[in-house]
């Protein structure tokens, strides 16, 4: 079957189940082009919460799908395919975590958005990467931070507070791959290029930004900017959404290697698939939902 019969089928299925499609900025070029709204996790989340729709096909990896499934309950949560995962997400365990609680039991736990359910259920706030700094912030009783998964996010953020923070050693395997010497050619060959970096991105690539941003507000720094040329330094699928946006700037990618397998596991022939059979819906375990649940609330109350 071809794409134009799969979008048709898409888009009758879609009318049929009272759905709406959403995609993250790091997925395929047709499945942003199918979806009703293409954003970062913390949009996605948002989103599922507000919409009318009665089923969510969230195209993203599994703890976005999970999210979204613990702040909309009553809608039904479809994950186009069931093993899209985060790499980083599951490079921290809950025993490290209370271990690390038992450690520094005065500190506050403060996990990004992209980890568990399980992980979010142990941890007292949940932060994105473009309200890390505000979360942190915010906790005016604790000193000290345990922040999970990423330590290079965790780093970051550590230089601009006086917290003490102790961190896990997780880390995104796609940001990693980021060159620091290819973002320098590119920087003499496009001398005025704005560099624009993820906060997953090592300390190294981050020194060299001039902006570091979350996928959602590189995305906006980009629209507004009166700059024509931008050196971005993420997933390399942000490239179709920014283009579509701005089709006069000149966007470079800072790594062809900058690409995420868990996302790529969504295409169009998986979101026909669980629209027409309604599989892969996305539960979460009801303890843990109640904890995890929390953590999330008093994020989005910040």
């Amino acid at each position: 079957m071809n794409n134009l019969n799969l979008i048709e089928k898409i888009n009758e299925l879609k009318e049929k189940r009272s759905a709406i499609i959403l995609a993250h900025n790091y997925q395929l070029p047709e499945v942003q082009d199918i979806a009703d709204f293409v954003g970062d996790s913390l949009e996605l989340a948002q989103i599922s919460a507000k919409t009318d729709a009665k089923v969510v096909v969230l195209c993203g990896v599994r703890f976005m799908a999970e999210t979204a499934a613990m702040i909309s309950p009553k809608k039904k949560i479809l994950l186009p395919d069931k093993t899209a995962g985060c790499p980083m997400a599951e490079m921290v365990s809950v025993e490290k975590v209370r271990e690390m609680k038992k450690q520094y039991p005065k500190a506050a736990v403060v996990c990004y958005v992209n980890s568990t359910a399980e992980i979010k259920a142990e941890s007292d706030i949940c932060c994105t990467s473009s309200n890390a700094l505000k979360i942190v912030e915010s906790l005016k009783n604790y000193k000290q931070v345990i922040f999970i998964p990423d330590k290079y996010l965790g780093h970051f953020l550590s230089l601009s507070s006086e917290k003490e923070f102790i961190l896990a050693n997780g880390y995104c395997p796609t940001h990693a791959k980021i060159s620091s010497k290819l973002i320098d050619e590119l920087k003499v060959k496009y001398k005025d290029a704005k560099v624009l970096v993820h906060g997953e991105c090592t300390p190294e690539i981050k020194e060299k930004a001039d902006k570091v941003l979350s996928t959602g507000k590189m995305c906006d720094y980009v629209q507004n900017s009166l700059k024509k040329d931008f050196i971005i330094a993420t997933e390399k699928e942000i490239m179709h959404r920014m283009k579509k946006e701005n089709p006069k700037k000149n966007l470079i990618q800072a790594s062809p290697l900058a690409i995420c397998p868990g996302m790529k596991k969504n295409n169009l022939e998986k979101i026909l698939n669980v629209l027409e059979n309604m599989k892969n819906e996305v539960k979460v375990d009801e303890k843990v939902e109640l904890k995890a649940r929390k953590c999330i609330d008093r994020m989005l109350l910040i």
